[in-house]
């Protein structure tokens, strides 16, 4: 038997491609020739459609297909006030969410019927007594389930529907006026918004039947018959007289109504139905506008507005100034509410707050409607009809708001108006000071207004300037913060640097001993995320005032979302070599990896063990290797609990090694130490494939710092890293197969550069991944195969007069010069190829290839499943052979005679 030599040189000259210069490079913009070229052959043929190719011929669209769009885009603009009517109905109950039982009052009798009442007990009715005796002072009174009293308003809108399609239309009526009456009750304050979306609903549904079935009268005859169709734009000229008896019946049912709220309600609910009897139906609003004035109650009379500032968005148009009166009338309610006697009651004051509060979403829908299209024009006469102005040059300035009503008009303003008026908005916020509103909430929000776009430097100064002379009068961290938090964008972008260290002196100055609050907290990540996303070098930042300090104020989330910032601006840009930065950026990854919640997280997911990981991975000390070394240990043992880091740890200590073994062989007590600080760290890492690939690396490392021994000693722990898997669950995924196959080759392929022990032998490796393969219960024979063939290959290329690479560094001699013309070295080679090629043979051989059994007995078993598994393990065996084969052959001169049976498979 012998080795088939091998010239590895020249197999490589001729099978490399001839290289040619090319003229223009391959990713260069193509010549104009060729351009024509293609737009020629693509004019030619149309079967294929590239709309980046497309000629403007194939491109025009159809007056018919525009204005189909026209179409749908009308449709979608008019749904859109719907749309925005469901998301602030679902906000209303998501922020004012009730408690599980609801009081019942006497004008909620009709919620009594089908819903089981529960009697207070006296404990609870006499601390409720003593928090509010006049509420309570009705005897008998009783509480409903909040469920029950949900489910009792949907039965309500069930037989409403029914009634209707019963034709019975009154029993509608009634009922809907019975829903409108319940907004009346405003004895449970929390729970009013909830109860006002219910109801809604119901109205909505009734005002949407009776507009069909009075559309229904004008189109069609009592037969059926098609009379018209009615435009959209339609005048009350187009409607029939029995349509407009009909409508005009309902406005005077509705009428009758005693109560002056359900009365509002139902007339609103029917508002766009008196497009059937006037051209101008707004005037209606302005009517309604003034029969609100009425109510006494200011919450129902706040929410009623509410109602109708939706409803008028149904006609087709309406002019804004019903609006302004709504928000004039609601800041009368609110400041009856604040400028009321004071009592000793002690919850009088909550009540209030809680009043207002309630009574604030009323506000911001309305403002929100004024502004929606509002031109400048008027926007201006707005402000002048709120009273923040005298005409539509002076606006703001010293006149003064409601605290609530300014804020909700801030946050709707165009934002040109915001910039060009902001020093006179400032001077008005701090004349409107009132409870109904967090003041600092407007200077906050004024602040964020400003950073939307670009404004004047002299006003963006007057500003700064005067919100943090007013705040520096404040000692509240909480307040501080939520503004300053406002204006650290505009402050960084117009480079305020005086500014910047008032900032965070003052925080620093207010949080001093101070147990900081979780909204404390957020408004802190806020404001150092924005510190750290503006600047671009990391040292710049640890170099401001009191950051550092503020940074230990920190604590929980909130502290390692911002030192997870910190980290990731550090390793954007090149190495860290500042030893200040790298001990202030270690110190930051002790607290992200101290923190609980991230230990538990899985490596893919693990962004901080990431994070860490890269920081490691870009500290350079320079020539300072020794130090280097030691920060590795000290991460080792700090970070103890991220397997990612463990790596990088071992990638580190390895680059150390071949860094010292480029500047001088005096480093080498240094590498010794580099390769041991690898040898310590590897066994604790889980990951087994890391692990193996991690032993080759630094074997490879300690190959080429001519350290043999330890080489030799890596690969021994990879092969047993591979030997310790059969201690795992027995079960392989297809990846872990290939995985496991790709470990051993890749360290067959290291071991052609290692110099073999003439004690140990030189098939010492070789021999110890055959056990390897012939010991594991869960190899397959397809896999022994495969590793076989590897071993054969590997075999045939250490028996070569020149071996196909070497280690990088010079002075490590491969086995082509150690056991050069030695004839014993090639005899073991010899043999041990005798050996596994006997291995392969017989594995092979073991493949099933089909069932073997009497022919009667196979004519009644063979189905077609049989057969198909037959020919698939037989091609899969002859398959097996093949690749054998190919192998032999090119490792050996000819084919031994026991070993031809593989042809005839």
């Amino acid at each position: 038997m012998e080795f088939r030599p091998r010239n590895y040189i020249a197999e490589q000259q001729s099978h490399a491609l001839p290289r040619l210069r090319a003229q223009n490079h391959p990713l260069s913009a193509p010549s104009s020739p060729l351009l024509s070229q293609v737009a020629v052959a693509d004019h030619g043929n149309n079967d294929f459609f590239d709309p980046l190719r497309r000629s403007d011929n194939n491109a025009t669209v159809s007056k018919d297909d525009f204005q189909g769009h026209e179409n749908t885009s009308s449709e979608t603009s008019s749904q859109l006030p719907t749309k925005e009517w469901m998301s602030f109905k679902r906000f209303l109950m998501q922020r004012f969410p009730v408690s599980k039982m609801v009081s019942i009052s006497s004008i909620s009798n009709v919620i009594m019927k089908g819903a089981k009442a529960y009697d207070k007990s006296s404990t609870s009715m006499h601390l409720e007594e003593l928090e509010d005796p006049e509420k309570y002072a009705e005897e008998g009174v009783k509480v409903i389930t909040r469920q029950e009293y949900v489910s009792r308003l949907h039965e309500l809108k069930d037989e409403i529907n029914r009634s209707w399609r019963a034709n019975d239309r009154v029993t509608s009526l009634k009922l809907s006026i019975k829903v409108a009456r319940l907004l009346m009750d405003t004895s449970i304050l929390q729970f009013y918004p909830t109860l006002f979306v219910l109801a809604m609903d119901i109205m909505d549904m009734l005002g949407d039947m009776v507009w069909e079935r009075i559309m229904w009268k004008a189109e069609f005859a009592e037969d059926g018959t098609r009379l018209c169709s009615l435009p959209d734009n339609f005048q009350a000229s187009d409607i029939c007289s029995d349509a407009k008896e009909t409508c005009n019946n309902w406005f005077c049912k509705i009428g009758s109504i005693r109560e002056l709220l359900p009365r509002i309600y139902l007339e609103l609910a029917l508002l766009p139905c008196w497009r059937f009897l006037v051209d101008k139906p707004e005037d209606c609003v302005q009517r309604l506008v003034m029969m609100t004035r009425g109510l006494a109650d200011p919450l129902a009379s706040a929410y009623c507005r509410l109602y109708m500032a939706y409803c008028a968005q149904k006609l087709p148009s309406c002019d804004i100034g019903y609006l302004v009166k709504c928000v004039n009338d609601i800041k009368i309610l609110v400041m009856r509410i604040i400028s009321a006697k004071e009592t000793t009651q002690g919850n009088i004051t909550n009540n209030r707050r809680l009043l207002i509060t309630l009574m604030e979403p009323t506000i911001e829908y309305i403002m929100k409607c004024i502004f929606k299209d509002a031109s400048q024009r008027q926007v201006g006469n707005v402000l002048v009809e709120l009273g923040l102005g005298m005409n539509q040059v002076e606006l703001f300035g010293s006149f003064s708001c409601l605290s609530i009503v300014l804020h909700h008009l801030l946050k709707e303003l165009p934002a040109e108006v915001v910039t060009s008026s902001a020093v006179e908005i400032l001077h008005t916020i701090e004349c409107s000071n009132d409870y109904s509103f967090d003041q600092c909430l407007n200077y906050r929000l004024l602040g964020f207004r400003l950073s939307e776009r670009k404004s004047r430097r002299d006003i963006v100064h007057a500003v700064v300037d005067k919100v943090t002379q007013v705040m520096s009068e404040r000692n509240s961290l909480d307040e501080y913060l939520k503004v300053v938090d406002a204006y650290v964008d505009i402050v960084l972008q117009n480079q305020m640097d005086n500014h910047l260290n008032t900032i965070l002196g003052g925080i620093s100055k207010r949080a001093y001993n101070k147990v900081v609050t979780e909204d404390e907290l957020a408004s802190l990540q806020s404001i150092l995320v924005k510190l750290l996303t503006h600047f671009k070098v990391v040292e710049n930042v640890f170099t401001l005032n009191h950051f550092l300090e503020i940074l230990d104020i920190m604590y929980g989330s909130s502290q390692c979302i911002v030192n997870m910032h910190i980290l990731n601006m550090a390793t954007r840009n090149g190495s860290i070599s500042d030893p200040t930065s790298i001990q202030l950026l270690f110190e930051i990854s002790q607290n992200l990896h101290d923190d609980g919640d991230f230990l538990n997280m899985k490596d893919d997911d693990n962004q901080p063990a990431r994070l860490i990981s890269r920081f490691i991975h870009m500290v350079d000390y320079g020539t300072e290797m020794e130090r280097h070394l030691a920060f590795l240990v000290e991460c080792r043992g700090a970070f103890s609990s991220f397997n990612e880091l463990k790596e990088t740890l071992v990638h580190s200590s390895n680059c150390l090694a071949i860094k010292a073994l480029k500047d001088a062989k005096k480093h080498l007590s240094f590498v010794k130490s580099c390769i041991a600080f690898s040898e310590v760290t590897l066994p604790s890492i889980s990951a087994w494939v890391k692990q193996f690939y991690l032993y080759l690396e630094t074997a490879e490392v300690a190959l080429l710092c001519d350290l043999v021994s330890h080489s030799d000693g890596l690969i021994d722990s990879a092969i047993n890293c591979l030997l310790s898997l059969d201690l795992m669950d027995g079960s392989r995924t297809s990846i872990d197969v290939e995985g496991i196959l790709s470990a051993i080759q890749k360290l067959c392929s290291h071991l052609v550069m290692v110099p073999g022990n003439s004690e140990q032998g030189v098939t010492y490796f070789p021999n110890n991944i055959l056990s390897l393969v012939n010991s594991r219960s869960w190899m397959t024979p397809r896999m022994r195969t495969r590793v076989f063939r590897t071993i054969l290959t590997l075999t045939a290329t250490l028996s070569q007069n020149k071996l196909p690479y070497h280690a990088d560094h010079g002075e490590i001699p491969g086995n082509d010069l150690l056991f050069f013309g030695d004839s014993s070295y090639l005899r073991e080679l010899v043999s041990f190829a005798e050996y596994v090629l006997q291995n392969l043979v017989d594995t092979v051989q073991q493949e099933p290839s089909q069932v073997t059994m009497p022919f009667t007995i196979l004519l009644y078993k063979l189905t077609i499943l049989d057969f198909t598994d037959m020919m698939l393990n037989k091609a899969a065996r002859g398959r097996m052979a093949l690749e054998a084969c190919n192998c032999i052959a090119s490792s050996f001169m000819e084919i031994l005679t026991g070993h031809g049976s593989l042809i005839s498979i």
